[in-house]
């Protein structure tokens, strides 16, 4: 499946920020799963990711809030929110 240019940038910079040695953005599908059985991610990159995110977007994403599961669901779903936050910002 392609990557958008916003879901490959976004992926270079989840490569960056967590300092992933055996992952490149390459190899972050846009529909593969973040946590779990995907890239096996946890809390603390999540939040990791929302401070980037938050620095680099100027998007804010709310570790309370219902939806942040399914916004860090996959590449794509997180891609999506910022363009929403973007647009609504």
């Amino acid at each position: 499946m392609e990557k958008s240019p916003e879901e490959q940038k976004l992926a270079e910079l989840i490569v960056e920020v967590l300092n992933l040695e055996d992952v490149t953005a390459d190899d972050i599908e846009p529909e593969d799963n973040l946590f779990d059985d995907g890239l096996g991610l946890d809390s603390i990159d999540a939040l990791e990711i929302a401070v980037a995110v938050s620095q680099n977007y100027g998007v804010h994403i709310k570790a309370e809030d219902e939806e942040t599961k399914e916004v860090f669901r996959t590449l794509r779903t997180l891609s999506a929110f910022i363009g929403q936050q973007a647009v609504a910002g």
